[in-house]
């Protein structure tokens, strides 16, 4: 993609085998949310293709599918049938959702009165609640509470299991160790590495 004579990726190939969790890292501004956005399909490659086999549930912005002046409760409807799922799916998952999340007070509150970190425990909730085939998460429960960050790194973990494929963007290089199978480093909206998360790791963190 380029904005006049700016590139923001450039020469990108990707390949996530099926029940991959793939992280991408990369210091701000390297191309990393691009990426997963064109990968979604929130942006279109001005150059290039890009294929997807599956159902993809996207966590890229804080409140993406969102109406902030709508109640948490319906959030999850607007948000879960955006994602693909039919009103008695919705309502067969809600429960879970909100027991997830654990805002069970604020259920019933517009969004506008949640803070960040609530706002992405919802989302999470939800995107996590559609089994999806293919979760793309940009890094947007780095604004959560640290206990519920390692619940849903244990969830994360969960849909590894299952062989659910992955994207993870992600600054914090212990997550990146313990979640992922590959990793691919970005920068200057190029592949600067991939290969297995010790090695590419190690690269990164090299002053």
């Amino acid at each position: 993609m380029d904005y006049e004579d700016f590139w923001a990726l450039k020469d990108i190939t990707v390949e996530v085998r099926r029940g991959e969790t793939v992280g991408v890292t990369g210091h701000n501004g390297a191309g990393k949310s691009t990426l997963l956005k064109v990968i979604a399909g929130v942006l279109k490659p001005t150059e290039g293709s890009v294929s997807v086999n599956g159902k993809i549930a996207p966590l890229i912005e804080l409140g993406a599918g969102f109406d902030m002046e709508l109640t948490g409760q319906e959030n999850i409807y607007l948000n879960a049938s955006i994602l693909g799922l039919s009103r008695k799916e919705i309502e067969m998952k809600f429960q879970n959702i909100v027991d997830f999340s654990e805002l069970h007070e604020f259920i019933y509150s517009p969004l506008k009165s949640y803070s960040s970190g609530m706002v992405a425990r919802l989302g999470f909730s939800i995107a996590t609640a559609v089994d999806p085939e293919i979760l793309i998460i940009d890094e947007i429960l780095a604004v959560g509470d640290e206990r519920f960050m390692e619940k849903c790194n244990e969830r994360i973990l969960e849909f590894r299991e299952k062989g659910v494929t992955m994207l993870l963007v992600s600054h914090n290089m212990a997550d990146i160790k313990r979640l992922c199978n590959r990793v691919v480093w970005i920068d200057h909206g190029m592949i600067r590495m991939h290969g297995d998360p010790e090695s590419v790791v190690s690269e990164y963190q090299k002053p």
